[in-house]
C-alpha cells in the first residue's frame, strides 16, 4: 500500500512541478500557499503541531494555535511550489527576491579556518546552503533523505545540483564524511531544530529535547566558530538571509552547554516569527 502511494506522490511531483516552471514563480508560490493552507490542517500533524505550540507558549488561545498553524501551512505550500525554480535561483535569474545581511563575514570563512554553519527549517531554507556555496565557501550540508524514495531520487539530485554539491546522508557514517571534508577545510551545515535519537537531552522552550550535539562535538575536536544562519520570507516571495555573530566556546565548554546555547539561539529566532518555524516535526517525542 505505501509503495503504491510512493508512486502517485511521485508522479505528481513531476506533473505538479512541470506545472509550476509554466506559471512562473511569483503565480507558483501564491498556489502553493493557497494549497499549503486548504489542504495542510488535513494531515494528521494537526494534533503535533498543536501539542508543540502548546510546549512553545502554554498561553496561545485556540484562535492564536490556529492562525500559527494555517501561516505555516501556507509557507510550507510555498516551500513545494518554489523548488522548481531552484535552478533559477542558483544560476541568479531570481536574485532580485532575496536579500543577503552581514555577507562580509562569508568573505572572512573564505580567507580563514572552515566553521558550522547551523540553521532550522524556517522559510524557504534551502536558499540558506545555496547561498553560502554561491559565495565561494566551500560547504558540506547534513540532511535526511525522503521517506519517499522515487521522490527522493527527484529531489537528491537537485539539491546536489543546484544548493550544496557535498551533501551528507544524516547518521554515523554522514559525520565520518563530514569530518573528512571538515579536514579538509570545507565548512558544514547542518539543521539543529529536529529530534535525533543519537543526541542529548537539552532543554527546548523550556521542555527536554533530543538534540543534535554534532555542532558541539566539532568545537570540543577543532576548536571552530559557530556561524548562526537565518532566512526571513518577507513580502510573500521575497527573503532576506541574515548571518549572525559567530558563537566561540572556551576549552571548558561541554557539549551540554554548548547545545542548550544554539538551542538558545533558535528559540528567539522562532519568537520572532513563529509562522515561519516547521511545526510538524514531533520535537519532543
Amino acid at each position: 500500500m505505501k509503495l503504491i502511494r510512493y508512486f502517485f506522490e511521485y508522479v505528481f511531483i513531476i506533473i505538479f512541478f512541470g506545472l509550476l516552471r509554466l506559471l512562473g514563480y511569483r503565480i507558483a508560490s501564491e498556489i502553493g500557499c493557497f494549497l499549503g493552507k486548504t489542504f495542510g490542517p488535513l494531515f494528521r500533524s494537526k494534533k503535533i503541531i498543536k501539542n508543540n505550540l502548546i510546549k512553545f507558549d502554554n498561553s496561545l488561545t485556540p484562535e492564536r494555535i490556529t492562525s500559527i498553524s494555517k501561516e505555516m501551512w501556507g509557507n510550507y505550500g510555498r516551500i513545494l511550489a518554489e523548488y522548481p525554480f531552484i535552478s533559477s535561483f542558483r544560476k541568479g535569474d531570481l536574485d532580485k527576491y532575496i536579500k543577503i545581511e552581514n555577507k562580509e563575514k562569508l568573505e572572512e570563512i573564505k580567507k580563514g579556518q572552515p566553521v558550522v554553519f547551523v540553521s532550522a527549517h524556517f522559510s524557504n531554507f534551502e536558499l540558506m546552503a545555496m547561498a553560502i556555496e554561491k559565495a565561494g565557501v566551500s560547504l558540506s550540508a547534513i540532511y535526511r533523505p525522503l521517506n519517499n524514495r522515487m521522490v527522493n531520487s527527484i529531489m537528491e539530485p537537485l539539491r546536489k545540483k543546484y544548493i550544496c554539491k557535498n551533501q551528507i546522508k544524516k547518521g554515523i557514517n554522514g559525520v565520518r564524511e563530514s569530518l573528512r571534508f571538515f579536514k579538509q577545510g570545507v565548512s558544514i551545515a547542518i539543521m539543529i531544530d529536529q529530534r535525533v535519537s543519537e543526541g542529548e537531552k537539552i532543554n527546548f522552550f523550556s521542555h527536554p529535547a533530543y538534540t543534535t550535539t554534532i555542532p558541539a562535538q566539532f568545537v570540543k575536536k577543532f576548536g571552530c566558530k559557530i556561524q548562526p544562519v537565518h532566512i526571513e520570507r518577507y513580502d510573500k516571495i521575497k527573503f532576506k538571509i541574515s548571518f549572525d555573530e559567530q558563537l566561540i566556546f572556551g576549552e571548558n565548554a561541554d557539549n551540554a552547554s554548548i547545545s542548550l546555547k544554539l538551542n538558545q539561539w533558535l528559540e528567539n529566532k522562532i519568537r520572532k516569527n513563529p509562522s515561519q518555524w516547521i511545526w510538524t516535526h514531533d520535537r519532543w517525542k
